[in-house]
């Protein structure tokens, strides 16, 4: 079984531009693509995992959201980076699309996709870690027993000026690289 590191997309991996509905949107940060290499030669498993509420509210359809994934995971393989699985919730509970009205268990902070991606890759999710610019990412981590570290890129910093009661990140880090630098240091 292999650590992982679950990257929360917008915010995280790529710049935050609200509800993403077009390819021309998106910018990965200068770092992402170091980030993610460092990730995949120090072995472990790198796993996107993100809520796309905006397909719950007719903002656009699964089919975009694959080839949104499609064009970071291509950017990400032009600079030898690689995505072991992208995972994505397009539920929630006040949809206006009745098919994606559901409080289910793959919307963050609970584990429902990481459970899927341990299942897919082989994962231990005890060693495992979650970056993302939201508390709901660390908290993600700490409910499937990993570590969760907060980011200030995207909406991070608004967020570590409200610290959600209960949630502790092991990190508050400027940025993803600065996040994956701490990972490869926690490595026995």
């Amino acid at each position: 079984m292999s650590p992982a590191v679950f990257l929360d997309r917008d915010g995280t991996l790529i710049e935050e531009v609200g509800y993403l509905d077009r390819i021309d949107r998106i910018a990965l940060y200068p770092w992402s693509v170091d980030a993610v290499r460092l990730l995949n030669r120090a072995g472990f498993k790198v796993v996107v995992v993100t809520n796309q509420s905006g397909v719950a509210r007719a903002m656009f359809d699964e089919a975009f959201v694959g080839e949104a994934h499609s064009f970071i995971d291509t950017r990400l393989r032009e600079g030898g980076a690689a995505i072991d699985g992208f995972y994505y919730c397009p539920h929630h509970p006040d949809a206006p699309i009745e098919a994606y009205r559901k409080d289910c268990d793959c919307r963050k902070p609970r584990t429902g996709m990481a459970e899927q991606a341990k299942r897919d890759l082989d994962l231990d999710l005890g060693r495992s870690f979650v970056v993302g610019d939201r508390w709901l990412d660390v908290e993600l981590g700490t409910n499937f027993g990993g570590r969760g570290i907060l980011v200030r890129t995207g909406y991070g910093e608004a967020e570590v000026a409200r610290p959600k009661a209960g949630v502790d990140a092991a990190l508050v880090a400027p940025d993803l690289m600065t996040a994956v630098s701490w990972i490869l240091q926690q490595q026995p």
